[in-house]
């Protein structure tokens, strides 16, 4: 198993390692803390949003906080007790700034919450298994803190055929997972079993530097006959690296810019592997995890399984701190860790290591001097960079540069600044460049979006000009249609006249002459008497009253040539009389028929249907009185006692009406009713004494609207409503507008369907 071939990595160093002063007592488990402040953000993604309230009593396990994203994970409470406090919090992070974090009063008792253990995972499918580890909060304990169930549930180019289990913790003085593989080898390997159920990968590979011998041979045992291969590599900085021990343990490189996906290879770390283990067979969230205490301002060196949210403090002091003798607290190792602002910040999930140095131990680095193009960072660079190259390109912020020499491919070891002559501080400008870059590229891609927003709302605006332009010439071709429609049938005389119409014969040069002078006459005399409301004067006065003189003789002369020319037609006696009374009668039945035509009237529509069906019977029986003058038989005196009863039978229903809807009192509305009655039966009589036959009476029943189709209706009023609102804000986009314009489309045709059904 362990003859098996190895690769190596270009460059590397071989730092002091240190990891004595930790590793030679077991795992120590620290008293429970007074307070625990467990921050909402321990992982790459979106923050998890607080699940319970300021005086709410919490169980140990307990889920407090919830994943807001896809890349996120929930938060637990490490122990049981009473929130105090939610909201900013000392956080460990090099700026020192404060992050949003819920503070838990510990209780003493650590009751631990209901949990789901099972016996065997793989009854489980695999989104449940999925769902545990994501439910459970895991994220990356290596240092990265990406969520597990994310980077688990991805979509690669290709499947996983290789799972890699990283053990190698090459960085000086961290040993967490070296004590982890040494006392928890068995849940270990149940924690690969379970990933590998999971993503079902051809094979599975363990990395362990050979500085461990002790955890070597633990997980050795612990496999038995599993066919997991362990391989043993060389002691060297970085090769715990995600793509250097893939080059070591495969020989394989992830291309520049990618993913191990996307050569078929999956990493987890040896702790990741034993909080896996715990959420599925135990049902235990991330709580806690195994941390390195180290340093020589420290008289007790160890490692401590301590609870998340623990005060870095109270571990420090349970080390034996010295005050005195700490120059620098750092959380991580000595090559990639960062310098603590305080002693009051948090455990969190990614802490692997505290490291207390003294001045002696970690001496503030000398005053960086000119490159001297030695090439010895090109030697040491694991990523195979050109880093003195880099540091150039940062001083000038040539980014297109910085990006052409893969600056993103560099994983920040600072093996580099290690081995640099000059001590030049090459990570940080390589960590600046990158921040500037990424700075960058936001505004650009701000910049685009805005871009396509301005085209997207130009090409609207083109839509619907162009649509407006559609829309005139339509009106313009049904207004000409129309047009010689109209004058077609007026050419044609029609067969009930006893003599052919006079055709208007057109304007002749004179009379266009003197119509467009009245024309102008009118148009200045308006014009002046509007500025004589605004101001009035005298010298306008004198100006309307000659322009309204003029406009009178223009009219005049207009008259006098057009009557001329065009002899007047014989008129009849009372031929005048009764084309008004014909256009009364017209417009009052427009208006009868309109407000026939409404659903629903109140009370003032009923009087005025009432007062326009009057009017209009008045108008009909002006119009019956004039047809003697047309060879019409005259009106008797029994058809004038039909008309006037049809007029008070209307007057009557319209008076009940309006007394119904007002709400009048029963005795009220009996007397209308018994007055509604005797209006009916004089109607009858009048139409016995006319002597006139019968007429054919049909009753039309008007439907009321269903309540589906009067949905339907405020559906699509509503849909053509959002749309227009849409198509005028300058701002919409252009997926919002179509999709207005398709609900809108599936308004009328459900309406339609629903018409004809």
């Amino acid at each position: 198993m362990n003859a098996a071939t190895l690769w190596d990595i270009h460059g590397g160093i071989h730092p002091p390692e240190r990891k004595t002063l930790s590793n030679r007592t077991p795992i120590q488990h620290p008293p429970l803390p007074r307070q625990l402040i467990v921050p909402l953000s321990q992982h790459l993604g979106g923050a998890a949003e607080p699940c319970v309230g300021v005086g709410d009593r919490v169980l140990k396990g307990q889920k407090i906080a919830e994943a807001t994203g896809y890349v996120s994970a929930p938060v637990h409470a490490p122990t049981s007790g009473i929130v105090s406090f939610i909201g900013p919090q000392p956080y460990p992070h090099v700026s020192g700034m404060l992050a949003d974090a819920i503070v838990i009063e510990s209780d003493g008792e650590d009751a631990w919450a209901p949990l789901r253990p099972i016996a065997d995972f793989r009854l489980l499918q695999a989104d449940d298994l999925l769902e545990r580890i994501r439910e459970a909060g895991i994220a990356g304990l290596g240092g990265a803190g990406f969520p597990t169930a994310v980077k688990l549930s991805g979509a690669p180019a290709q499947p996983i055929r290789t799972l890699i289990i990283n053990g190698a913790e090459c960085e000086p003085y961290i040993t967490a997972d070296d004590l982890l593989m040494r006392e928890k080898a068995q849940a270990l390997v149940i924690g690969i079993d379970i990933l590998a159920h999971l993503i079902r990968p051809e094979q599975v590979l363990i990395g362990i530097e050979d500085n461990k011998p002790e955890a070597v041979a633990a997980v050795r045992e612990a496999l038995g006959e599993r066919t997991y291969g362990l391989r043993v590599m060389p002691t060297k900085y970085p090769s715990g690296g995600e793509k250097q021990l893939i080059q070591i343990l495969t020989g394989a490189e992830v291309p520049s810019g990618g993913l191990p996906a996307d050569i078929g290879v999956l990493c987890q770390n040896v702790g990741t592997c034993v909080a896996i283990h715990d959420a599925v067979l135990l049902g235990r969230p991330l709580i806690s995890r195994i941390t390195t205490l180290t340093g020589e301002a420290l008289a007790r060196p160890m490692n401590v399984e301590a609870l998340i949210g623990t005060p870095v403090a109270d571990l420090l002091t349970l080390a034996g701190l010295d005050h005195h003798k700490l120059n620098r607290l750092i959380m991580g190792g000595p090559m990639m860790g960062f310098t603590l602002p305080s002693l009051e910040v948090p455990l969190v999930k990614t802490t692997n290591c505290l490291l207390a140095a003294t001045l002696a131990e970690l001496p503030p680095p000398p005053a960086a001097l000119p490159c001297i193009r030695c090439g010895e960072c090109a030697e040491a660079c694991p990523a195979s960079l050109l880093p003195q190259q880099l540091h150039f390109f940062a001083l000038g912020q040539e980014h297109d540069q910085l990006k052409a020499y893969n600056l993103f491919d560099c994983i920040e070891c600072g093996a580099c600044a290690y081995v640099c002559p000059s001590s030049i501080p090459l990570v940080q400008y390589y960590r600046a460049a990158k921040g500037q870059i990424r700075a960058l590229e936001q505004k650009q891609q701000k910049a685009e979006h805005s871009r396509q927003r301005f085209e997207w709302r130009q090409e609207r605006l083109r839509r619907a000009e162009e649509q407006k332009e559609a829309d005139r010439k339509a009106r313009a071709e049904r207004a000409a249609r129309a047009k010689a429609a109209q004058a077609e049938t007026r050419s044609v005389p029609s067969q009930d006249d006893p003599a052919p119409q006079v055709q208007k014969a057109g304007l002749t040069e004179q009379q266009k002459k003197l119509k467009i002078e009245a024309s102008m006459a009118q148009v200045a005399l308006k014009k002046a008497e509007k500025q004589l409301t605004a101001h009035a004067t005298a010298d306008l006065e004198q100006q309307v009253a000659t322009l309204r003189e003029v406009a009178a003789k223009a009219q005049a002369a207009l008259e006098q040539a057009t009557a001329a020319e065009i002899p007047p037609a014989p008129a009849q006696p009372g031929d005048d009389a009764q084309k008004k009374a014909k256009i009364e009668a017209a417009m009052l039945r427009a208006q009868v028929r309109k407000l026939e035509k409404l659903d629903s009237r109140d009370a003032s529509q009923d009087a005025e249907f009432a007062r326009l069906q009057a009017q209009l019977t008045a108008v009909e029986a002006t119009l019956a009185e004039a047809a003697p003058a047309a060879g019409k038989p005259a009106a008797t005196p029994g058809t004038e006692a039909l008309k006037k009863a049809k007029i008070e039978l209307a007057m009557k229903r319209a008076e009940l009406k309006k007394a119904e809807k007002a709400g009048a009192d029963e005795a009220q509305l009996a007397d209308l009713r018994a007055a509604l009655s005797a209006a009916e039966q004089a109607l009858h009589d009048a139409e016995d004494s006319c002597g006139k036959p019968v007429p054919e009476r049909i009753r039309t029943e008007k439907r009321p609207v269903d309540e589906q189709t009067r949905a339907l209706k405020t559906e699509l009023a509503f849909a053509r409503a959002d749309l227009r609102k849409l198509e005028r804000d300058a701002e919409s986009e252009a997926q919002a507008i179509d999709s207005a314009r398709a609900r809108l489309e599936e308004a009328e045709r459900k309406l339609q369907e629903h018409t004809h059904s």
